[in-house]
């Protein structure tokens, strides 16, 4: 067994052996405030299951009813442009809405065109190098009840166009095309 495996395997039992440890030194009743998070991690899925539903929904109306489709084909010009293959536009799209989605979609991009394409290298960079940005803005600050997400989303949109652009930028000089 290599150090990084018995590492992993040791780690997370180790980590709660020491956070027990730590509670019952500073005299803690561990147990009964596992038990009180455990009620407010439910009471906190409840409240932010309108937030996914609504999430989810929309997620399913726009790919359903061809609007990702026409939106593709619409800059498919400037997609040739920038040297962005139209089969990872769905990603780039997809990513900030559903983290799932977007691992299904790259898993078939590259079942498809292979791991060691150009397409699917760039669906393997693009899903590391941006974010779930509705899906956080949604769950959390609607967890937390916040109202005003208007920058929030703004600079997350931002950060998940600037990885995409990096991303195609660094696969094509690292890999070429």
């Amino acid at each position: 067994m290599t150090t990084v495996t018995a590492l992993s395997v040791w780690l997370i039992p180790s980590l709660i052996g020491i956070i027990l440890l730590y509670g019952t030194y500073k005299r803690i009743p561990s147990y009964e405030a596992f038990v009180e998070g455990g009620k407010e991690g439910f009471s906190l899925a409840v409240s932010i299951m309108p937030f996914l539903v609504g999430m989810l929904t929309a997620i399913a109306v726009f790919r359903a009813s061809g609007a990702m489709d026409a939106l593709i084909h619409f800059i498919e010009p400037l997609l040739a442009a920038v040297g962005m293959p139209p089969e990872v536009v769905p990603l780039a799209i997809l990513r900030p809405i559903s983290g799932t989605g977007a691992l299904g979609l790259m898993s078939d991009l590259i079942k498809t065109h292979g791991p060691d394409s150009f397409i699917g290298r760039l669906a393997s960079v693009m899903q590391g190098s941006t974010d779930t940005t509705f899906y956080v803005v949604t769950v959390y600050f609607g967890a937390v009840g916040i109202q005003k997400i208007g920058d929030a989303l703004k600079v997350g949109l931002l950060a998940d166009a600037v990885g995409v652009i990096c991303a195609v930028l660094i696969v094509t000089l690292a890999f070429g095309k």
